[in-house]
C-alpha cells in the first residue's frame, strides 16, 4: 500500500527528494526482516545531526553564556522528552510502521518510539537536503522552545542524581580531571562516573559549571529524559 507522505512532509517543512528515507525512518525494527531497512541507523545520526544544529542555534543566541550553561540548555533541548513531543507536532503517529506485537502495545503512542522517530526523520532530511535543510526542519521545531523553556531547565547534577536513585544506583562522582588556564580565566575538566557506565568529561570556568557540563554530557550520551520523580523510561 503507498502511503501519502505529503502532509507529513508539509508539517516537516522539507519535501523529500527520495521518499525511501522517510519510509526508512518511520519503519521500526520489528516492522523489518532487515535492520538496515528501519530507523535505527538514521536514528543515529539524527541523533548526531540535531545535537549539532541546536549548539549552533545555542551559540548564536546566547552568546553571553558559558559553556556549561550551554550544555545544560542543550541537554533539556535533545532530551528524549523534546524530541517526542517534536514528532507529536509533526503527527507522525500515523505513519510510524511497527510490527503486529508493538502495534498492540501502542508503540505509535510511546515516548521512546517516537524520540527515535524524530532523530531518524532529521538524520533522513540531512542525507537528503544536506545540512541546510535539516537545519529548517529543526529550527522551524525547536526555536521557540530553545527560549520558552529556559524556566523549565532543570539543574543537571540534579536531574542525573535523582535519575540514579530512582533506579537505587550509587549517587554520580564527580572526579577532577585537570585545571588550567591563567588564574583569570581557569578550565576545570570533571568526570562523572557512575558504577556500570562510562565515565564522560565536562569543561567549564569553575569546578560547578564542569561538574554541570559533565552532567549533561552523560544526560544527552545515556539519553536520559531527566524528568522529575521518573521511576522508569518506556
Amino acid at each position: 500500500m503507498k502511503i501519502d507522505y505529503g502532509p507529513l512532509e508539509t508539517q516537516l517543512g522539507h519535501f523529500f527528494s527520495d521518499r525511501r528515507l522517510l519510509g526508512w525512518a518511520l519503519t521500526h525494527v520489528s516492522a523489518s526482516s532487515d535492520r538496515s531497512i528501519s530507523y535505527e541507523r538514521l536514528e543515529f545520526l539524527g541523533d548526531r545531526v540535531l545535537g549539532l544544529i541546536i549548539a549552533h542555534m545555542l551559540f548564536e543566541a546566547f552568546p553571553d553564556q558559558s559553556e556549561g550553561e550551554l550544555s545544560r540548555r542543550l541537554a533539556a533541548l535533545v532530551r528524549k522528552e523534546s524530541c517526542a513531543e517534536a514528532a507529536q507536532i509533526w503527527g507522525v503517529g500515523p505513519y510510524i510502521q511497527l510490527g503486529e506485537g508493538e502495534a498492540q502495545a501502542g508503540g505509535s503512542t510511546k515516548r521512546a518510539i517516537l524520540g527515535d522517530v524524530c532523530e531518524a526523520i532529521i538524520g533522513a532530511v540531512y542525507l537528503d537536503g544536506g545540512i541546510d535543510a535539516a537545519s529548517k526542519v529543526v529550527e522551524k521545531v525547536f526555536r521557540n522552545r530553545m527560549f520558552s523553556a529556559t524556566a523549565d531547565l532543570r539543574d543537571g547534577k540534579t536531574a542525573l542524581q535523582e535519575w540514579a536513585q530512582a533506579r537505587r544506583l550509587p549517587t554520580p562522582q564527580y572526579r577532577l580531571v585537570l585545571r588550567g588556564g591563567p588564574d583569570h580565566a581557569p578550565r576545570f575538566e570533571i568526570a562523572v562516573e557512575l558504577p556500570g557506565f562510562e565515565s564522560i568529561i565536562g569543561v567549564g570556568g569553575s569546578k560547578r559549571a564542569a561538574e554541570q557540563a559533565a552532567a549533561a554530557a552523560f544526560i544527552k550520551r545515556e539519553k536520559i529524559d531527566p524528568q522529575p520523580n521518573e521511576k522508569s523510561v518506556v
